[in-house]
């Protein structure tokens, strides 16, 4: 089997990759990235120790992409995931997120290519999740919360973000109808691990523990500036454990969308990864206040993981305890890696 992964020197990709070809013997894998992304040099390296050969190709250029080799599995990782950049450069997201995912798409139909697309949970209203709940009860219980599941809203605002991947996901629907291709949909909540080069509004988690680790100042933001936004972490060992499992299940299970989250025991608040943060580190540092919201900002968001666990009788193993953990030996254990938080 040969399997392509898009974005292959970011985050998600470059993990992926690691993960399926320590795990795939048989598989040979490749990357395209087009490597301008923050840390994607060091993802490349990891690469290059794999042995996984990266097609330095911008997603958005179909002519190169169409003369690549034939794969029987496209990973589709590629993203400009920063919910802000949604406002100050609409054109970057729109063709890296859309285009880009067009151009991945004319590939699969031309060579029969299976595909695996990486979504987001940010594809569902902005209006309704934020009805759920406001500042005022952000600290009830996880058990009081309502789970976010693949029926959840999709119609009204979400961000240029989350319009360019639920077009994405209509695109592929569009495209693999009445084909005999596969195709898997995973709506992904906040990914969080070691070899994430986190920012304030894509990669919080992993930004958190380096400006703890590294004694500089951070900033609460939004819905009056108290640090009680609440998300649902997922690390990136369970991302690559349940696209494996995808994948080596792809002629039983396919054209399906599933929400895919770290569930009730990784949720964590700002003001509770703070806590995680100074515990590991020792360090107290001085966290500053903004009280103004963006328009694209959710109070709370917690994925339901019912139908991926009852499907693939799989549920993520690690909690948010072990994320900020495996980031902090990472961190403590690549010293080069800490330019990228300064």
């Amino acid at each position: 089997m040969k399997i392509l992964i898009t974005g292959g020197c970011g985050f998600v990709g470059s993990n992926i990759a690691c993960f399926l070809k320590k795990n795939l013997k048989k598989a040979k894998i490749f990357s395209l990235d087009n490597l301008i992304r923050k840390g994607s040099s060091e993802n490349k390296s990891r690469l290059n120790r794999f042995g996984i050969k990266n097609f330095k190709i911008d997603i958005t250029n179909f002519g190169k992409i169409n003369k690549l080799k034939k794969f029987d599995l496209i990973i589709d990782c590629c993203a400009e995931p920063a919910i802000e950049v949604s406002k100050k450069d609409p054109d970057k997201v729109f063709n890296t997120n859309l285009i880009g995912t067009y151009n991945i798409l004319k590939k699969c139909i031309k060579d029969k290519s299976n595909l695996i697309f990486l979504s987001s949970s940010r594809v569902y209203s902005i209006e309704e999740l934020r009805s759920l709940s406001n500042t005022l009860n952000l600290r009830k219980k996880i058990s009081r919360v309502k789970l976010i599941d693949e029926k959840f809203n999709t119609t009204g605002p979400s961000s240029l973000y989350g319009f360019t991947k639920l077009a994405s996901e209509k695109l592929i629907m569009e495209f693999f109808y009445q084909t005999n291709l596969k195709y898997i949909i995973n709506r992904f909540g906040v990914i969080a691990g070691p070899w994430q080069f986190g920012k304030q509004d894509q990669g919080f988690v992993p930004l958190w523990i380096a400006k703890h680790f590294l004694k500089k100042k951070l900033k609460y933001i939004g819905f009056g500036g108290h640090g009680n936004q609440v998300r649902d972490v997922i690390h990136i060992d369970d991302v690559c454990e349940i696209t494996l499992k995808q994948i080596k299940n792809l002629k039983k299970i396919n054209n399906d969308i599933f929400n895919i989250g770290g569930g009730s025991k990784s949720v964590v608040s700002l003001k509770k990864l703070t806590e995680l943060c100074q515990k590991i580190t020792g360090n107290k540092i001085p966290i500053g206040s903004n009280s103004i919201t963006s328009i694209f900002d959710i109070p709370i968001y917690v994925s339901n993981n019912k139908k991926i666990k009852k499907t693939y009788n799989w549920h993520p193993k690690r909690n948010i305890e072990n994320i900020v953990k495996d980031i902090y030996i990472w961190l403590y254990n690549n010293k080069k890696i800490w330019k990228y938080f300064k």
